[in-house]
This record gives C-alpha cells, sequence and structure tokens, in this order.
C-alpha cells in the first residue's frame, strides 16, 4: 500500500512540475506563435516581405539595437526593476566613443572596449543610484536618462560626430559579412544573446537575479549581499548599451545627440512581449529575442503595406497593451496575483 501512495505522490509531483513548467513557457511559446502569425500575415498581404533582402537587410539587422538594449534591459525587470535611461545612454556612449577614438587615434578594437567599458560604467552609475541613495529604479533611471541626454549634448556640441569617414573598418563591426549574406550586426545579437542565456541560467549572479526579483526580502535574509549583486546587474545592463552603440555608429557612420531617442520603449516593450514579467522574478533571452523580432516585423511589415506612420505608432502601442495585458492574464491564472 505504501509503495503504491509513493508511486501516486511521484506522479502528482511530477505532474506539478509539468504544470509548472508549461506555466512558465507559455509566454515565449505565445510569443513565437504571434511572430510566425505576424510574418505569414504581411508575407501573404506583400511577398516581397519574405525575401532573404528583406529578412536580412531589413528585419534582423534592425533588429540588432533594440535586441541588444533588450537583452540587458531582461536582467533588470526580472530584479523588479526597470532601466529608462538606455536610450539616451546609447547616444552618449557613441559620441564619448566617437570623440575618444578620434581624439587619441584608436583603433576599431580599442574603440569597442572603450564602448563596453563606458556602458557598463553608466549601468552601475544606476545600481549605486538605486542601492546607496535608495532612489526607486523608476526615478533613478528617468534622472540619468535626462542627464545622459544633456551630457550628449555637451559632449557632442550639438554636432554629429562621424565614424565611417573617420575610423577605418567601424563600418564592417555591423555591416561587414564574416558569414556570406549575414550580416555582422545579426550575428553580433544572437552571440551576444547566447552570453547572456549563459549568464543568466548558469551562473551565481543569474540564480541572484531570479532570486532578488521573486522575493528581495527573503534573498537577503538568506544572506545574499543584494545590493552589490543589484549593481552588478545594472552593469551587465550597461554593457549592453555600450555594445549596442557600437553596432548602431557602424550602421549609420555617425553618432547624434538624439540617437537613442526612444528606444528605451521599444526594448522594454520587448522584454515584456517575449514573456518577462514586469513583476519581476520571471524572464528568459530567447522570449526577449523573439520579442525584439516582433517588434522589428511588425514596424517592417508595416511600413512595406505603406501604412502611414502615425498609424504605425498607434498599432505598435496597442501590441504593447496586448503583451502587459497577457502576462498579467497568466499571472491571475497561475495564482501569481489577485
Amino acid at each position: 500500500m505504501s509503495d503504491a501512495i509513493k508511486a501516486i505522490d511521484g506522479e502528482v509531483e511530477g505532474g506539478s512540475k509539468i504544470a509548472a513548467l508549461v506555466k512558465r513557457e507559455i509566454g515565449r511559446v505565445l510569443a513565437l506563435g504571434s511572430l510566425v502569425v505576424i510574418f505569414i500575415f504581411f508575407t501573404i498581404m506583400r511577398p516581397v516581405f519574405a525575401s532573404w533582402e528583406n529578412v536580412s537587410g531589413g528585419i534582423l539587422m534592425s533588429t540588432t539595437v533594440i535586441g541588444l538594449l533588450a537583452i540587458g534591459t531582461t536582467f533588470v525587470i526580472i530584479t523588479g526593476g526597470i532601466d529608462l535611461s538606455i536610450g539616451t545612454a546609447t547616444a552618449l556612449v557613441a559620441i564619448i566613443v566617437g570623440k575618444t577614438v578620434q581624439s587619441l587615434n584608436l583603433n576599431v578594437w580599442s574603440g569597442i572596449l572603450v564602448g563596453l567599458i563606458v556602458g557598463g560604467i553608466l549601468g552601475v552609475i544606476n545600481g549605486l543610484l538605486i542601492t546607496i541613495l535608495k532612489l526607486p529604479p523608476f526615478i533613478a533611471t528617468l534622472a540619468t536618462m535626462k542627464a545622459a541626454q544633456g551630457l550628449a549634448l555637451i559632449v557632442s556640441d550639438m554636432k554629429p560626430v562621424l565614424f565611417t569617414t573617420d575610423v577605418k573598418g567601424w563600418d564592417s563591426i555591423a555591416q561587414g559579412n564574416l558569414i556570406p549574406k549575414i550580416p555582422n550586426g545579426v550575428l553580433i545579437l544572437f552571440v551576444g544573446a547566447i552570453i547572456a542565456a549563459i549568464v543568466l541560467n548558469k551562473t551565481v549572479i543569474g540564480r541572484y537575479t531570479f532570486a532578488i526579483g521573486s522575493n528581495e526580502a527573503a534573498t537577503k535574509l538568506s544572506g545574499v549581499k543584494v545590493n552589490h549583486w543589484l549593481v552588478a546587474i545594472y552593469g551587465i545592463g550597461g554593457l549592453y548599451v555600450g555594445m549596442a552603440a557600437i553596432v548602431l555608429t557602424s550602421r549609420l557612420g555617425s553618432a547624434r545627440p538624439d540617437l537613442g531617442l526612444g528606444y528605451e520603449l521599444e526594448a522594454i516593450a520587448a522584454v515584456i512581449i517575449g514573456g518577462t514579467s514586469l513583476l519581476g522574478g520571471k524572464g528568459t533571452i530567447s522570449g526577449t529575442i523573439i520579442g525584439a523580432l516582433i517588434m522589428a516585423v511588425l514596424v517592417n511589415g508595416l511600413r512595406i503595406l505603406e501604412l502611414q506612420q502615425e498609424w504605425q505608432y498607434v498599432i505598435t502601442g496597442a501590441v504593447i497593451v496586448l503583451a502587459v495585458w497577457g502576462d498579467n492574464v497568466r499571472r491571475r491564472s497561475a495564482g501569481e496575483i489577485s
């Protein structure tokens, strides 16, 4: 009898684990399904939409910058935080890199290193404002968003910084082809995503990212130095800001003070569409990439359909609302919120 009871308990426990796994993955599955449906719809409406030239040069390349920003933002949002500064920080990093490379006559690799360091520092500053000054993430990053915007204007003297003509080989960072027909920018995005997924799922900082987002108080009580890890997590977000700035300047060949305005909203939308919860404790890098692709496919498809830009904004906003509403519905069904 006891063996039978144990067997039943084992089956129940196994069923519970499967149910939990299904609930955890449902956001990502729905996002992937939505991506396929949207892609098929635009292909039917305009067959040229599915051409490799449009997919690689249009959809995938336009995904690179928002995708990199969204990857870094995923870490932050899983902790239950937010980072509104990534857009203007991208512009500031780009301008600082351009000015530094030109004034010191640095090569491409040195310029990339400068971008990553400056981006990481900006992310760490956000983390310090949140942990030391105890500012809410929304307020802290709103302040650094405006500060970065102002510094970008000051450093650039309100003039664009040119890369293509002044920095040899800079354009090949994103637009070159190590693999035929696949732009380097796309490779950078997916390599960055793989690294982030490993960090999030296989390292200590990844485990603490989920723990802080699930229950910060309990994590503190367990002896974890939450403030130290939060600074590191925002620093990771900053590294991806630096990477995005490098790819963006390589694509455009220049940096302007207004370069990244609005990018923060697109990146956050990609993260939420990909299944990461604004309440924290839940998210995947693969889901974020799917969310970024959905945003890129949607914008690209609407442009190919020659829909007026104001309606593009309306439809994109509606998609974001649906994504957040869907997240709330999933969490209510799982009993995570009332």
